[in-house]
């Protein structure tokens, strides 16, 4: 027989007539747990577990503090046997560590609501802010307003596509047009990206106090200044590859436009959509609206535009100065470029910008590459001019997809978040794919808030078709039989887009990713390539049956 005497031990007693564990040790909080039919198994690092049954007379229990004498057993009495009702006993040994000093257990308290257990250890962190309760009406009503604003900006963009699709610049360098969804793409690159982060931070509390939210800020703006140089540049290099693989043609001068007007571009427009974000992020939070239902739409409300608007007028500037300064596009370029060290110095400060600058650069790379793809989609496509009204269609049909399926992200990302749920599992439970039955039609917040986005797709699309007919915009009368493939394209993009950000962030959390930094990347490239891919596709399908109306707008 095993008998344990120790001075300070602490004893957990279980009852068997009582759904509850009392700690009978001295000056130890009372803990409460759900009865579970048999006595917890309590595993710790510094500590043994000894199941421990008490005498039938409780008389014989010793009652003086330090000097109880228990019987150890190798095995539990079956809870179910009614015919030996004794109160069994689980008792934690706690050794003393390396340096002397006996370290407490962490207990886990679960309490008769709630099925999750809360680490209830000595060193707590700050408990973060509640999340906020929202129902299906106060998700659309929060996402309605900003769905319509970044809807008109992509209508804009379209009809500036649409104008600046036969200046001299876009003719005779075609290969602009593989730059326009992958700098367009930036914003959700980049801008979302540090929206979803920005807002994610604000929700757990890491932004409550001044010092710790100018702290992201600059380390998040020097970031994105970093990101957008490098894509900038990569992406120019892009669009020379793509345009001279199918011609064979290679001009030094018109690559060395391309990478000039590519960067700057990237770089203006990066700084300015990033001091937007941070504000709505921050005004947001204080009239107690969700910064992810608002800051991502947005984003890309003035993304589209303020982009390609710096596009068309930098590279026409540029252009120009081929004929009268052979060194106005190099040293443009070269100026941008150095200024990234510091803003890779100013990145480090901060440790959360410090891992996405090392670690970052593999989705937003990707993500460019495939949007690139699409760009030289439209570049085929556009340079038809029996497609050209396809122009002021492709900023629209590609915005409304990378801003519904932004916000759906950055949501799922958030939640996970919040709710504490362990990243990067020792040995991650092999996860079953969602079904679209889950992702649209299961009682969580993810799939409300998955159908009423999705909701918003055709009445939106509705409302910004009509606003590019009635300002005379495009070469494309709106049809009954365009408005049905246009809207057939779209909600297939929508669909596949909000199922594949189901997966995919789920999928990044359990291998360690922060899907704030790599999610939304990859699902606005591709919302760009399937956009721009399906819209292209229903051009052809209705040339081919005959709907070639191509005098609206000239």
């Amino acid at each position: 027989m095993n008998y344990l005497q120790r001075s300070g031990l602490r004893m957990v007693l279980w009852s068997k007539d009582q759904d509850k564990l009392s700690d009978m040790s001295a000056g130890t909080e009372r803990i409460e747990m759900k009865k579970e039919g048999a006595p917890p198994a309590f595993h710790h690092s510094n500590g043994s577990v000894h199941p421990i049954i008490l005498p039938d007379n409780p008389e014989e229990v010793p009652q003086t503090p330090g000097e109880y004498e228990l019987t150890e057993v190798t095995s539990i009495p079956d809870p179910s046997d009614q015919e030996n009702e004794r109160p069994d006993m689980v008792v934690l040994d706690c050794r003393a560590n390396a340096k002397g000093q006996r370290e407490e257990d962490a207990l886990l308290e679960n309490t008769s609501q709630s099925n999750e257990s809360d680490n209830t250890s000595m060193d707590q962190s700050p408990v973060p802010p509640a999340p906020l309760k929202e129902t299906s009406f106060s998700i659309g009503l929060q996402v309605l307003f900003p769905f319509l604003l970044a809807g008109f900006g992509t209508v804009a963009a379209g009809m500036v596509l649409d104008i600046v699709q036969h200046w001299t610049v876009f003719t005779e360098v075609t290969e602009v047009f593989i730059l326009v969804p992958a700098l367009l793409g930036l914003k959700g690159n980049l801008e979302m990206t540090l929206a979803s982060r920005l807002s994610t931070a604000a929700n757990i509390g890491q932004m409550d106090t001044a010092k710790d939210m100018w702290k992201m800020i600059m380390g998040n703006l020097a970031l994105i200044q970093v990101q957008a140089t490098v894509v900038g540049f990569l992406a120019s290099i892009a669009a020379v590859i793509f345009g001279w693989i199918p011609e064979g043609n290679f001009k030094m001068g018109h690559a060395v436009l391309l990478c000039a007007s590519s960067v700057a571009t990237a770089f203006i427009a990066s700084l300015l959509l990033g001091l937007i974000m941070i504000g709505v992020i921050i005004a947001s939070r204080k009239v107690g609206i969700n910064p992810d239902n608002v800051a991502t739409p947005i984003a890309a409300s003035l993304g589209d535009l303020i982009t390609l608007a710096l596009l068309a007028g930098i590279s026409t500037g540029l252009y120009k100065e081929l004929e009268f300064n052979d060194y106005a596009n190099p040293m443009v370029c070269a100026f941008f470029v150095a200024l990234t060290p510091i803003w890779v110095l100013i990145a480090r400060r901060t440790p959360s910008t410090r891992e996405v600058l090392y670690s970052g650069w593999e989705p937003v790379i990707i993500a460019m590459a495939i949007s690139s793809v699409g760009g030289l989609i439209l570049d085929k496509t556009v340079s038809n001019p029996n497609f050209a009204g396809m122009a002021v269609f492709t900023p629209v049909i590609n915005g409304v997809g990378g801003n519904l399926v932004a916000v759906q992200a950055s949501r799922i990302s958030t939640y996970l978040h919040m709710n504490a749920l362990p990243i990067a599992e020792p040995n991650p439970a092999p996860r079953k794919c969602p079904t679209p039955w889950s992702t649209f039609f299961g009682s969580g917040v993810n799939a409300r808030s998955a159908r009423v986005l999705f909701l918003l797709v055709a009445p939106g699309h509705l409302v910004f078709l009509y606003t590019i007919n009635s300002m005379q915009g495009g070469h494309t009368t709106l049809t009954s039989v365009f408005i049905a493939f246009y809207l057939a394209a779209a909600l297939l993009q929508v669909v596949i887009l909000l199922y594949l950000a189901d997966w995919m962030v789920n999928w990044m959390w359990h291998r360690g990713m922060d899907p704030d930094n790599f999610s939304i990347p990859y699902l606005t490239a591709l919302g760009d390539l399937l956009g721009t891919g399906f819209l292209a596709l229903c051009f052809h399908i209705l040339w081919l049956i005959g709907d070639r109306d191509t005098d609206v707008g000239d």
